[in-house]
């Protein structure tokens, strides 16, 4: 039995208690504000007593790869090493952070973003391998453009090397451990997914070949960075559309078989995600953000990114249709999270729609529920960006089961779409966010 007040162990590395913040999109970019943005997004969760921090998905190549506006990219060892002032800022508050590696494959804006297309034509979208029949429907119709590379052999090890390169400066930079992005249809899942990866090289066929490439980044990781420890998403695409559209895709089986796999090449813990093969809103549940949409401040950012006011209505109407598709579900990947759990002997890291306090001690197996644990800790992300100080009122509230304050109605994620930042645009939720501030729930900080 455990509590969301116990340390746990990833590796070498003791985390305080088993309350984490889920990877976000921080949007710092690479500017001269960066490290201080960073600082501003991430250090308030440290300081209300979060014991672990993921860092947001960052690049790991100097061009390209980004699967949305601002995204950091930490090819850069100069850049990378000033982000010890952040490391330093979180282990002052005795939280652990590790650091998200991506690329986003044909998730990236090379794909999706027109003015970004625009402006860097010179950008190729990298790819596994030749498009499945579905995406080149897409692009026949013009809801998507591709016109792909196809790594070769060799640009695959290359990559992994560049994987590893990031890793040993971010290990030189105070960080405590790396996460793979190994899901939200960026380019490890891409690698993994058979609706992707029809390779023919050690890359693809097998479903042990389709893993050889995040068992490549491992042993890059340890050769560059030593034995710093090493997480990774792990997806099962069984919210894919159904049958005929896509018959290639990794079932929940499959998902369990990868983590298994992972445990036995190297890695240090798993966090399983169920997702779909394409962008879509399997990963962020919920409502339509009709709010977000209908932005008059916003309106020129979308049409800059999606391609003008129809493709911009059509993106919307999608977002709709999907929001009915992947209406919002308490604990999604509890279920995914206990089969892998069962298998592997690592730390299992749940996360997608845990809202509740008692949510996470029943997830823990803390014996109020009488069932086993699902997962040895518990991760929230769009919470904080509602609630900053969020890990005060989960972990020291005096209320019995405190909640927390996200609506799910995504009004803080489709704008990102445009480079703004990550925040709570939602006005009751701010509203009650002002009470609990003046009633001072986000003040029992730890020093």
């Amino acid at each position: 039995m455990a509590t969301l007040e116990d340390p746990f162990e990833i590796g070498d590395v003791t985390v305080p208690n088993r309350l984490y913040r889920a990877p976000l999109l921080e949007c710092a970019g690479n500017g001269p504000d960066a490290v201080e943005t960073l600082i501003e997004e991430l250090e308030p969760a440290a300081k209300s007593g979060v014991g672990l921090l993921f860092q947001g998905a960052t690049i790991v190549q100097g061009e390209g790869g980004c699967a949305a506006p601002g995204m950091t990219r930490v090819h850069d060892p100069a850049f990378v090493s000033r982000l010890s002032r952040l490391t330093d800022r979180v282990h002052d508050h005795g939280s652990r952070i590790f650091i998200q590696l991506e690329h986003g494959g044909l998730r990236s804006m090379e794909t999706w973003n027109a003015e970004y297309r625009r402006k860097h034509p010179e950008l190729e979208q990298l790819a596994v391998s030749e498009l499945p029949w579905q995406l080149r429907l897409f692009d026949r119709v013009g809801a998507l453009s591709y016109d792909p590379h196809v790594l070769s052999t060799e640009e695959v090890y290359d990559l992994a090397a560049d994987f590893g390169r990031s890793a040993a400066y971010a290990a030189d930079a105070g960080y405590d451990g790396i996460h793979i992005s190994g899901a939200n249809m960026g380019i490890v899942q891409q690698f993994l997914s058979p609706f992707y990866n029809r390779r023919d090289d050690e890359f693809g066929g097998s479903p042990e070949a389709r893993l050889e490439f995040l068992a490549l980044v491992h042993d890059e990781i340890r050769d560059r960075a030593g034995d710093i420890p090493l997480v990774t998403k792990v997806p099962a695409e069984t919210p894919a559309p159904p049958s005929p559209l896509v018959r290639r895709k990794l079932s929940l089986a499959d998902g369990v078989e990868i983590a298994r796999r992972l445990e036995t090449i190297g890695y240090d813990a798993v966090v399983p995600v169920l997702t779909s093969v394409v962008w879509d809103m399997s990963i962020v549940r919920g409502e339509y953000p009709a709010r977000a949409w209908e932005n008059e401040a916003l309106q020129e950012g979308y049409d800059a990114a999606f391609g003008g006011p129809v493709r911009k209505r059509l993106v919307a109407l999608g977002n709709r249709v999907e929001s009915l598709q992947y209406d919002f579900e308490p604990a999604w990947n509890e279920a995914f999270c206990r089969r892998v759990r069962d298998e592997v002997s690592i730390p299992v890291l749940a996360e997608g729609g845990i809202r509740e306090r008692g949510q996470m001690d029943r997830l823990l197996g803390d014996g109020s529920s009488g069932t086993e644990p699902a997962c040895d800790a518990v991760g929230l992300a769009r919470p904080f960006y509602a609630e900053p100080r969020l890990g005060a009122r989960l972990l020291h509230s005096s209320d019995d089961d405190p909640t927390v304050l996200c609506e799910n109605c995504n009004n803080c994620t489709v704008p990102q779409a445009t480079g703004a930042p990550g925040i709570c645009r939602t006005p009751s939720v701010l509203r009650r966010r002002g009470v609990l501030e003046r009633e001072g729930a986000y003040d029992q900080n730890r020093q």
